[in-house]
């Protein structure tokens, strides 16, 4: 994000020029510029001390004219009321771009997890969940975990929904198993990127079994993206997260740095790679560049400094408007955001229909499914971006929001 520009401003930089070239009327752009509804609730919780904290939630629902709003919720220092506000319209799109039968929105607590007990982060949970219950349920809003939240948490959105509604398991996604969630769900964002990337490389002239690979961010994306990309023959050769980097010459063992995360927290200090400083990963030489942690970690300055022959937007809205123009004039092409990460919306979405059918899918199934629904839509956005001339990322928002509006219309909204 451009210095004094907000959140939804860039978001808006994209939107505008597909706008214009669908040829929407005035009142059908406003109405996709402006979010349905949002609310923004204080959140007062006991600390483990006995004292007494005030933090700030907020859900914001964007469009719901394809189907009932979905969106995670993100627990984030940074997750104000413009973030949540630009990350639900994105959801709109991603849906859309996804043809899944829902619109989008978007929630978040302004707080750090990790600063917070078990059940400090239980309690603010069940406050926010009561806050907000009158806009969720099965065919209103179904949340699902997002940055700083997990499995755990909507374990308890459902349990709090349940005793002020009843019991329904469909009410969220990205549940634990054992209460309803989906087999495949916890590594779906990461399997649906890399079906993509597979899907695009010969598109782009790369070999996925000896490729190099730099992720930025080993969470649950970045982690499961680099372990299914190492299980393929591909080469990460640098990580990193919010407490350091490692690097390596060769390929760095994923399973190893996996398991060192899970007990220590960090890939900082791995005894497998050496150490470098985050921010030296633009220039580490790769044939792919995947942002998996947050937003605007791409800006003009940074992509200049890129060696990366491909971009791979695991994170949501990595890229500043000025970063892509800088990457399209460099000839670096972008999976973009909107298509890449829409693996873990799309298993929610299948976690949601075994949910109201009271059945479930195999593991075997759900990745089939999954790998079928994404490789169709990044094969539309292709196709699109070469009868248009456009790029990935503007062929992507073109068909978003063409199928957002004509649904709107359609229901008579405008």
């Amino acid at each position: 994000m451009a210095k004094g520009r907000s959140a939804q401003e860039d978001v808006q930089a994209f939107f505008d020029p597909a706008a214009e070239r669908l040829g929407l009327p005035v009142g059908v752009r406003a109405m996709l510029c402006a979010p349905w509804r949002q609310i923004q609730v204080s959140l007062p919780i006991r600390r483990d001390n006995g004292d007494i904290e005030v933090f700030t939630g907020y859900r914001v629902q964007h469009n719901a004219a394809r189907g009932p709003y979905k969106g995670g919720i993100r627990y984030h220092p940074h997750a104000d009321e413009d973030e949540v506000r630009a990350l639900a319209t994105l959801m709109s799109y991603k849906t859309a771009l996804l043809d899944i039968p829902f619109g989008g929105a978007k929630g978040g607590i302004q707080v750090d997890p990790a600063a917070l007990s078990q059940a400090e982060l239980n309690r603010l949970t069940r406050r926010y969940t009561r806050s907000i219950h009158h806009l969720l349920g099965p065919y209103r809003d179904v949340p699902a975990p997002d940055m700083g939240t997990n499995a755990q948490t909507m374990a308890w959105v459902m349990d709090e929904y349940g005793q002020l509604h009843g019991a329904n398991q469909a009410v969220v996604t990205g549940k634990p198993v054992e209460l309803g969630g989906s087999l495949g769900r916890e590594q779906a964002t990461g399997r649906g990127a890399l079906d993509v990337l597979t899907e695009a490389a010969p598109d782009l002239g790369l070999d996925l079994r000896h490729a190099r690979l730099v992720v930025q961010g080993f969470g649950n994306v970045g982690s499961w993206f680099a372990r299914l990309a190492h299980g393929e023959g591909a080469r990460v050769c640098a990580v990193s997260d919010r407490f350091g980097a490692v690097c390596s010459d060769g390929a760095i063992d994923v399973e190893a740095l996996s398991a060192y995360v899970a007990a220590t927290g960090s890939v900082a200090g791995f005894p497998g790679a050496a150490p470098c400083d985050p921010d030296d990963l633009y220039e580490v030489e790769c044939e792919v560049f995947v942002p998996a942690a947050i937003e605007n970690v791409l800006t003009e300055e940074t992509a200049r400094r890129l060696r990366a022959k491909v971009v791979l937007e695991c994170a949501n809205h990595p890229t500043t408007p000025e970063a892509d123009m800088v990457l399209n004039e460099r000839s670096i092409p972008v999976l973009p955001d909107v298509l890449v990460n829409a693996g873990g919306v799309t298993v929610s979405y299948f976690e949601w229909t075994q949910n109201l059918q009271q059945l479930s899918w195999t593991l075997e199934e759900v990745n089939q499914r999954l790998r079928a629904r994404i490789t169709e839509a990044y094969r539309n956005v292709r196709d699109t971006a070469r009868r248009e001339g456009l790029t990935l990322r503007e062929a992507a928002f073109l068909i978003g929001i063409e199928r957002v509006a004509r649904a709107a219309m359609l229901r008579g909204f405008v």
